[in-house]
């Protein structure tokens, strides 16, 4: 399993949750975004249908008769109703569940510099377990760069 910590400083969240969902989609693959906020959510909603006018990022709102068949699931949990194998926890709060039982393979923490301390914490916290590759990115220049 990897776990991947993506700190934001210039494109919001909406925007690189629709980057990393569009490669998870591009891998055959699905993915549950997860944020608390259900404005949030929405703003994410919107992102993923506009992100590529050419080919929309198709998503919808959990708790709908059509979870199991969404590419990509917005929810407020870490319930992955659509089998999704990638989580995005776009809020930048660390749900240490989406470790249990094999639940996701991969796993993306994204934060701003307001959640700096409680990524700090986390990424402790995944240190201690067996098993995990984690990483770190930040944004430079533009592009988005592996550090650790």
């Amino acid at each position: 399993m990897k776990v991947d910590f993506w700190l934001l400083s210039r494109d919001p969240a909406e925007r690189v949750v629709a980057m990393i969902a569009e490669r998870v989609l591009a891998g055959g693959e699905r993915a549950l975004v997860v944020a608390e906020d259900a404005a949030q959510r929405e703003e994410i909603g919107a992102a993923l249908w506009e992100a590529k006018p050419e080919a929309f990022l198709a998503n919808g709102e959990a708790g709908g008769d059509h979870d199991a068949h969404q590419p990509i699931l917005l929810s407020d949990t870490c319930e992955p109703a659509n089998k999704a194998s990638a989580c995005i926890l776009a809020d930048g709060q660390w749900r240490p569940e989406t470790l249990e039982q094999d639940r996701f393979e991969r796993v993306f923490l994204l934060f701003g510099e307001d959640r700096r301390e409680a990524a700090r914490t986390a990424w402790r916290d995944v240190s201690a377990k067996d098993d995990l590759e984690r990483s770190f990115y930040e944004q430079r220049e533009g592009r988005w760069v592996k550090v650790a």
